[in-house]
């Protein structure tokens, strides 16, 4: 197949998330029917709720500006399916996203053929065997892995890392993962391996308590973030810088939680023998991104209630004084009162619309939980953007936030 027409195989898969089969007896048969590409390479595996995305990105690029040559698997993409995978920093071909799409296709259509898999591996299933089979190809020798579902049962799982990371534990997905921190915990430790030494960051009380028992049961080494001493902190709107130890920190990210990332990310290139100089160099898009200037537009996926309180700790640090404009969209299964709560008593105006996506909330549903006549419902991103470059001053401030798949949208029209 070529590009356009995998991408529609994988769409016609289903959404990742609904559609996941969590369990890993079909990725381990699929693994070894391809002979074992996720041996080929050496890797750190990232679970977590939020921030594990950003981590990933930060250890790559270290590991890359030391001299390895790397890979970077991590979910959902912002534009185009090809970002999910990276060798050396660059985000494949679409000729080589599609070629690896046909060998992982062929392989699972033979074990369907001979009932040795219950059903074709699922998107993010087929994906993440796409990547591992690019990395074998490439001859990555360090790959970050970023978990897709929480990660006991999700489909990364199969790999035995050099090294395990678990990013901050918070509310998400919990009709998959359960209902309380303790429970979405036990899920995510559940990628620890025995003997495999492990980071956490710096974590809920609660969250602490499950993946330090989950590691003495089965013998794990670990580092925690919250052991560590920042010292001379600087932080401004658009990076951070810091020691640790005895070395700095250059973190280009923007926002103070990208700093406990970073502390995250600097243990875990430590524990590997690889100097977190690297961080310095990390590109993630769609967080805390700016994209225009006067007004500013900045775009961020603050799609639960952890990633809102982070935006809006960012807007009360950074833009005190600023009217806000917010441009807000959703998908159907996330915490939309709590996520709004928390932003949009911050905005001047929320301009309500809607990603180009099946899952995506209407709009005009969030007139049920923000009454307020400071929010007007848009029929797209477009008709939203058209309404702040009429009416916004450029000393405003434009976010657009809610869903990656927003954030992706509005980067494709920002970003040539």
């Amino acid at each position: 197949m070529n590009y356009p027409d995998s991408v529609r195989f994988l769409y016609s898969l289903g959404n990742e998330i609904k559609t996941a089969k969590l369990g890993l007896e079909r990725m381990a048969r699929l693994v070894d029917a391809m002979g074992s590409p996720d041996h080929s390479f050496h890797a750190v595996h990232v679970a977590g709720t939020n921030g594990k995305g950003s981590t990933s990105a930060m250890i790559e690029s270290a590991m890359r500006q030391a001299g390895k040559r790397t890979g970077l698997f991590t979910s959902p993409h912002l534009v185009e399916p090809t970002e999910r995978i990276r060798i050396q920093g660059e985000q494949v071909s679409a000729e080589d996203f599609a070629a690896a799409f046909d060998r992982v296709h062929r392989v699972a259509e033979k074990l369907l053929a001979s009932n040795e898999i219950d059903l074709h591996p699922t998107y993010f299933e087929t994906v993440t065997l796409m990547a591992f089979d690019l990395f074998r190809d490439r001859g990555v020798e360090m790959a970050v892995v970023e978990c897709g579902l929480g990660g006991r049962l999700d489909a990364t799982n199969v790999i035995t890392p050099d090294l395990t990371v678990i990013t901050p534990v918070d509310f998400d997905h919990e009709q998959y993962l359960g209902n309380t921190i303790g429970l979405i915990a036990r899920e995510k430790a559940g990628i620890l391996k025995s003997r495999v030494p492990a980071v956490f960051a710096r974590q809920n009380p609660e969250a602490e308590r499950v993946l330090e028992e989950r590691a003495a049961e089965i013998e794990v080494p670990y580092q925690r973030a919250a052991d560590c001493v920042v010292e001379d902190l600087e932080i401004d709107a658009r990076a951070s810088r810091f020691r640790l130890g005895a070395g700095e920190i250059r973190c280009p990210l923007a926002g103070e939680h990208q700093v406990d990332n970073a502390v995250t990310a600097a243990l875990a290139l430590r524990a590997l023998g690889v100097s977190p100089a690297g961080i310095a160099h990390t590109v993630w898009p769609g967080r805390l991104e700016r994209v225009a200037e006067k007004p500013e537009v900045v775009l961020d996926g603050a799609h639960n209630p952890a990633g809102a309180r982070v935006l809006a700790a960012y807007i009360a640090r950074f833009y005190q004084g600023r009217r806000i404009w917010m441009i807000y969209g959703t998908m159907r299964d996330k915490a939309v009162e709590e996520v709004a709560s928390t932003l949009f008593p911050l905005a001047y105006r929320i301009l309500a619309t809607a990603p180009a996506y099946s899952r995506a909330l209407a709009p005009e549903s969030l007139r049920q939980v923000w009454p307020g006549d400071n929010l007007q419902v848009t029929a797209n991103l477009a008709e939203a953007l058209q309404i702040v470059r009429i009416q916004a001053t450029p000393e405003d401030a434009v976010f657009v936030c809610g869903s990656l798949f927003l954030v992706g949208e509005a980067r494709a029209l920002f970003i040539q």
